[in-house]
């Protein structure tokens, strides 16, 4: 068995290309980097759904690299108590609670923040904690809109604090590796890359407007978004099918797929077209308050004539693919093709029906040797603070707004009618389309004003 695991060791580090500290726990491999024995408080903000991941990644670094989950924040205060307990079942220390985010960014002794907040909030929270003299984990999408994605890479850049951006699939060894084959041609020049995302979601129904509960701090839930009334059926989870507030699954599961077929196609730069229709399918739109669509086609077209296209089912769907692809992507070249599903990847010459390469160590073995990819992209976080190099960062914050800008491009011509849209990559700008480049950002609610100088 340990001669097992030291080969799968050795293969994930010669194939991936990737640190030993980004595979393994090794106090040693760790301790050789300067100031590792340094230990770093952290606060995760927004400790529902996600943030739970949050807690647990952290919670697994206590020993070996030394982390501590000082400070939880949500604007729901319910959470305080589970979430507390988790940490301290898990670490032996009782965190502190908050439901004001600047007064945890107030806390010198705070080093890095966690944010698994609404994607609303990514941005002012992202921006406010650089400014703090924090580092920042941000889940994906890194932000809400193009616009504020720039103003987060100012800011990083500015203050010299790094920003990883949650798109886990960067510190996965397999999916590492699959990306080094096609960008050394196992299948070719790549023309296209196709990503999936099928997500059967049943109706959540419609509410009357009403009070909010005791325990949420509602005008601070809402933030940047516009004010309104609370409605329960608007908030945890569901505020992702709102625009206010979310960015409907091309925007929420969407990213990642979208993060892997950009890396895939080796684009760092924003595409020059857009395309994307769709609608609300399956559902009746009188018993549901969903405003974002749950069926969609996007299609993103690079300078150089290279294809991204991606596809979001909400409905009852078929995978797709050999390997059965609900969440996954596919790559086309002059060669053949690579599928590839989570941790797993298969490349196929031309018509052949047998893959000619893929994976060489299954996914469940790798998560056995190197903890889950959340664990391995914190890792990847921690190193990049003690390096203090953003270069060392798996999806450092530019890398982020690519990848998150591509599907909020989609949104704005599915919004815009589904007209086809010129971008000019290198201004932020749509050619000649006043309407589309108002909806690169947004009006903000004083006092969360996404500042236009950070």
């Amino acid at each position: 068995m340990t001669q097992r695991r030291d080969f799968i060791k050795k293969t994930l580090i010669g194939s991936a290309g990737i640190a030993v500290t980004g595979i393994g726990l090794s106090a040693k491999s760790y301790g050789s980097i300067i100031g590792a024995n340094d230990r770093i408080n952290v606060a995760v903000i927004g400790i529902r759904g996600r943030g739970v991941s949050h807690i647990d990644a952290w919670c697994n670094l206590k020993d070996s690299h030394n982390v501590r989950i000082k400070t939880l924040c949500d604007t729901d205060e319910q959470f305080f108590d589970p979430r507390s307990k988790t940490v301290f079942d898990r670490t032996g220390a009782t965190p502190l609670t908050e439901w004001d985010m600047r007064r945890v960014l107030d806390d010198k002794e705070i080093d890095a923040v966690s944010f698994a907040t609404p994607n609303h909030w990514h941005a002012l929270g992202t921006i406010w904690a650089c400014q703090a003299g924090k580092h920042v984990y941000v889940e994906k999408p890194s932000s809400h809109n193009i616009w504020e994605g720039r103003k987060m890479i100012e800011a990083s850049r500015k203050y010299n604090k790094r920003i990883q951006v949650g798109f886990q699939n960067r510190s996965i060894p397999n999916v590492i590796e699959a990306m080094k084959f096609l960008h050394e041609g196992g299948i070719g020049e790549v023309y296209m890359a196709r990503g999936l995302c099928i997500k059967p979601r049943d109706s959540f129904g419609i509410s009357p407007d009403s009070t909010p509960p005791a325990s949420l701090h509602y005008d601070r839930w809402l933030g940047p978004a516009p004010s309104r009334p609370y409605n329960e059926k608007r908030g945890h989870y569901n505020w992702h099918w709102f625009w206010d507030t979310g960015n409907g699954d091309t925007g929420n599961q969407g990213p990642h797929q979208f993060d892997v077929a950009r890396w895939g196609l080796n684009k760092n730069e924003h595409p020059v077209s857009i395309f994307s229709t769709g609608g609300i399918y399956g559902i009746n739109p009188a018993e549901c308050a969903q405003e974002t669509p749950n069926t969609q086609i996007s299609v993103a077209k690079y300078k150089d004539g290279k294809i991204l296209e991606f596809e979001t089912r909400g409905r009852h769907s078929n995978a797709e693919s050999s390997l059965g692809i609900k969440i996954g992507n596919v790559f086309y070249g002059s060669e053949g093709y690579l599928e590839i599903n989570g941790g797993t990847w298969k490349a196929f010459r031309k018509q052949d029906k047998e893959p000619f390469a893929g994976s060489k160590v299954a996914t469940a073995e790798v998560a056995s040797l190197t903890g889950s990819s959340d664990t391995e992209h914190y890792i990847n976080f921690l190193d990049a603070i003690k390096s203090g190099k953003d270069e060392t960062l798996h999806c450092d914050i530019l890398d982020g707004h690519y990848s998150s800008a591509v599907p909020f491009l989609a949104n704005i011509s599915y919004r815009l009618g589904g007209r086809e849209l010129k971008f000019i990559g290198d201004s932020e700008r749509f050619e000649n389309d006043r309407e589309a480049d108002k909806m690169l950002t947004r009006v903000y609610r004083s006092p969360y004003v996404v500042p236009s100088k950070v």
